[in-house]
């Protein structure tokens, strides 16, 4: 027999078309009779058990919901950037009209001897020629009240010092305590931290009467991004929060406040009693009330004149600072006054903000779960591929942060090394992971009704290197207006110390 022969004779079971009978015996490459087949030839697919059911439905939940988490914010962090022109309306007007409003400015103050004295004297040198500063200090704090009153000593025509002596103590409250000596048509907020643009007042004035706002933010910027590991994170959020995301509230028309750097007119203020005294972010429940009223709120950016902050010094007071933020953002939620919104895409814009602390809580127990399940279960392909899909919209997040981590730097003369970086790749994850931790904290918190004001504390980091008075991209028409203004004070006299505590208890 010829090897062509005898190649065909034993392919021949393999050629031969089913007789019609069913039975195929164990021929080889046809699989075994007792492996069920379907019309497609497939193996036939077992019902997944209740624990699959729950596991799978739980993976894909995860993941689209971060897949819609992270387009938002991406979309929110562009939202500046959309148009030239867009860019353009959110800075302040390079030719600011003449002064035509009186300002009060409280500087509320608690432990803070190191930095409140510095920031009273920045704030005096403002260039506007009619506001007052109102510091604040409690009667158990002596040493920042020392410095309050020493820097009241030096700017006796422009410095008052109110004393709260109210129990619990927190900032709203301190705040509606000052309001009440307060006698300026707009009243302005600052931290004791704060490094204040000697021009902002004579530029927020200007908006106010360009716009008919009620309310207008400006921006404050977070500097010392090489202080910590998540400090340069940080520092990006308040980058894009004011630069950008800040401004998608406004013209939505739901914003929440920022905490500072803020000016709201004499008469909003009286319609709305000041500041909510058991909100832990009195700021956030202000800007809901106001916007649910139908207030005209308007946010400004310009480089060079944010008011430039310190992140906080330890990751335990980054920890409860955020804790802090996200369970005010939960007593806003729960007190309602975002329902009086007029519109239905507000009201669920609004839940969406409002509700973030309990979607990051959630995402936050439930990320090392579905991590376990890629490890260590047999996941279906189908699933598997929608548990990646989040990857990609993160993947542009992270994209946008690198060019805005180098905006940061060229606006504010900051150089970016390529350490900066790498730390700002490698702290994506460990940073979105206490966010979550943050959120879960803040839910428990409220859930046990622990609504204790927990104090950041400031060193004043942000001033250990050289401040420049410019920065790249504002008009320099106005850099060494201040020069032109009379001096108003007798620096280091103390003839006006006792007045400054005039109305104050």
């Amino acid at each position: 027999m010829t090897i062509s022969a005898t190649l065909l004779t034993a392919a021949g079971p393999l050629l031969q078309p089913d007789d019609g009978s069913g039975t195929t015996g164990n021929v080889p490459n046809r699989g075994t009779t007792d492996v069920p087949t379907g019309g497609s030839g497939q193996v036939s697919q077992t019902a997944w058990s209740v624990g699959e059911w729950v596991g799978y439905s739980t993976l894909v939940a995860v993941s689209v919901l971060l897949t819609i988490i992270a387009l938002t914010t991406l979309w929110w962090m562009l939202h500046a950037w959309r148009s030239r022109d867009a860019l353009k309306s959110t800075s302040f007007s390079q030719t600011p009209r003449p002064a035509a409003h009186r300002f009060t400015l409280l500087v509320p103050g608690r432990h803070e001897q190191d930095v409140m004295g510095q920031t009273l004297d920045m704030l005096a040198t403002q260039d506007h020629p009619d506001f007052e500063i109102i510091a604040i200090v409690g009667e158990d704090d002596p040493e920042t009240d020392a410095v309050v009153r020493a820097a009241a000593a030096r700017h006796p025509s422009l410095i008052k010092v109110v004393v709260d002596d109210t129990a619990p103590k927190n900032k709203p409250k301190a705040m509606n305590l000052a309001l009440e000596h307060a006698t300026g048509d707009i009243v302005g907020v600052f931290d004791a931290e704060d490094e204040v643009y000697p021009h902002l007042l004579t530029l927020v004035d200007s908006r106010f009467q360009e716009t008919d706002a009620d309310v207008v933010q400006g921006g404050v910027q977070l500097m010392n991004f090489r202080s910590s590991w998540w400090s340069l994170r940080n520092v990006l959020e308040y980058y894009f929060w004011f630069r950008s995301r800040l401004h998608f509230h406004a013209g939505s028309k739901f914003i929440p406040l920022g905490g500072n750097t803020v000016f709201v007119t004499r008469e909003r203020l009286e319609w709305s009693n000041g500041w909510d005294a058991h909100c832990l972010a009195e700021d956030c429940e202000l800007g809901v009330r106001l916007s649910a009223d139908g207030a005209k709120v308007v946010v400004a950016y310009s480089p060079e004149a944010v008011t430039r902050e310190e992140t906080p010094p330890t990751f335990a007071s980054l920890l409860k600072q955020r804790t802090r933020w996200n369970q005010g953002f939960l007593q806003v939620l729960g007190k309602g006054e975002w329902k009086k919104l007029p519109s239905f895409r507000q009201r669920f814009f609004a839940r969406y903000m409002l509700t973030m602390p309990f979607i990051q809580a959630a995402t936050g127990l439930l990320i090392p779960l579905s991590v376990l399940m890629i490890l260590f279960v047999k996941v279906p392909t189908a699933i598997a591929l929608v548990s990646f899909i989040p990857v990609a919209p993160t993947l542009m997040l992270l994209a946008v942060e690198v060019v805005g981590l180098n905006e940061f730097g060229r606006l504010y003369k900051e150089k970016v090394r390529i350490r900066d970086y790498v730390k700002l790749v490698l702290g994506l994850v460990p940073y979105q992971v206490f966010l979550a931790a943050a959120a879960v904290r803040a839910v428990v918190r409220h859930v046990k009704g622990q609504n204790g004001w927990e104090k950041t504390e400031h060193t004043g980091q942000h001033r250990t290197a050289a401040q420049t008075d410019e920065v790249v991209g504002f008009a320099s028409s106005l850099t060494g207006a201040a020069a032109a203004v009379p001096d108003r004070e007798l620096a280091g006299t103390t003839a006006g110390a006792g007045s400054t505590t005039g109305g104050a208890r």
